[in-house]
């Protein structure tokens, strides 16, 4: 379905202030998986999957609106584009219409930006394996935006997947999902993660040593269970 929720403004936001590089390198110890045994917003919808191989990523959000056929906004955000920022991208209810391939994708690899994620449709798949920078997106398409330059936002607060990203957000994403932190969420995130990876090491040492798995994590029932013949 293509979204007729479109607008005439055109909107441009200040870049945000880059996650400093020690922060990002803490969130990159926790997996998405399990922070997701302890929290629960943030999460991009899982109908926003890898596109390429990617490996886990974290980085600074950089944020574009881009409706319909109109890309320029998206054209100028990738000239923006810094080492360390991550692409996010609403396509404001679009959904069959690409708004990045091979020659975007490009761009955005050759700035130093880690990683891509469009809430619709990107092309070129095979052109986005060979370059190598992660993208996320709901699917492919072969119909492609153009540069019409009437629409669209850069840096502002946008909708991902059902939730808020707004531009200096932090990202942590791999291939089981994406989550979305704002700064000051990223240490306790972090400390807990690295806590529960550590728990689940001695958890899998005892399952190989023949445990059953019940009985590692303690399992217990709430309520009487039904014993039926």
């Amino acid at each position: 379905m293509t979204s007729t929720n479109q607008t005439s403004a055109i909107e441009m936001g200040a870049l945000p202030v880059p996650l400093a590089r020690s922060a990002l390198l803490r969130l990159m110890q926790a997996e998405p998986a399990t922070i997701g045994h302890f929290r629960e917003h943030g999460f991009v919808h899982r109908r926003i999957k890898p596109i390429n191989a990617v490996a886990r990523t974290v980085g600074t959000a950089v944020t574009v609106k881009a409706y319909g056929l109109d890309g320029a906004v998206l054209h100028h955000a990738l000239g923006q584009l810094r080492p360390g920022d991550f692409l996010v991208i609403d396509r404001a209810g679009e959904d069959e219409i690409a708004c990045i391939g091979g020659a975007s994708a490009l761009a955005a690899f050759l700035k130093g930006a880690v990683g891509i994620i469009v809430d619709g449709c990107v092309t070129d798949v095979l052109e986005l394996r060979e370059i190598g920078i992660p993208v996320w997106a709901r699917g492919l398409s072969a119909r492609t935006t153009r540069s019409e330059g009437l629409t669209g936002a850069f840096c502002v607060p946008v909708d991902c997947g059902g939730v808020t990203v707004r531009p200096g957000d932090a990202i942590l994403a791999d291939e089981n999902g994406i989550l979305i932190l704002q700064p000051e969420e990223i240490e306790d995130a972090v400390l807990h993660a690295v806590s529960l990876q550590e728990q689940e090491k001695a958890t899998l040492a005892r399952l190989r040593e023949g445990e059953a798995y019940p009985d590692v994590l303690g399992t217990t029932f709430k309520t009487q269970p039904r014993i039926y013949p």
